[in-house]
Formats: C-alpha cells, structure tokens, sequence
C-alpha cells in the first residue's frame, strides 16, 4: 500500500485537532484517516448506484464545471 503525506494547514488543522480531542481518536493521523475512508465509501457507494451519471453530472453543474 502506497503512503503519502497530506499537508493540513492553520484553521483547518485546529478544526480537525479538536474533532480530534473530542471524539477520542488517538491521533489527527488517525482522524484524518477514518473520516477520508468513510467519505471515499459514500462517493463510491453513489457512483455505483442506478443513476450515477445524473449524480455526477448534477455535482459537476454545481460545481461550475457543467452548464
């Protein structure tokens, strides 16, 4: 399994260290890790669904990258 580092800056580290803090993971790492894993499940669990073009041509238009 390939690993990188992501860099997490300012605000967003702070938001992150204390969702850490609070909910009782060990680490920011560890955090990070669970809510980007659960997140990759949900976005791939609706592509896989029926109407997974309609999903993803009406997340591109909100986006901005459709009209």
């Amino acid at each position: 399994m390939a690993s990188t580092k992501v860099k997490i800056e300012g605000e967003l580290f702070d938001q992150a260290k204390k969702c850490t803090e609070l909910v009782g993971y060990a680490s920011v790492d560890e955090f990070v890790i669970h809510v980007v894993e659960k997140e990759i499940k949900r976005i791939l669990g609706e592509i896989g669904s029926a109407d997974s073009k309609e999903m993803v041509k009406k997340r591109l238009q909100g986006l901005g990258y459709l009209e």
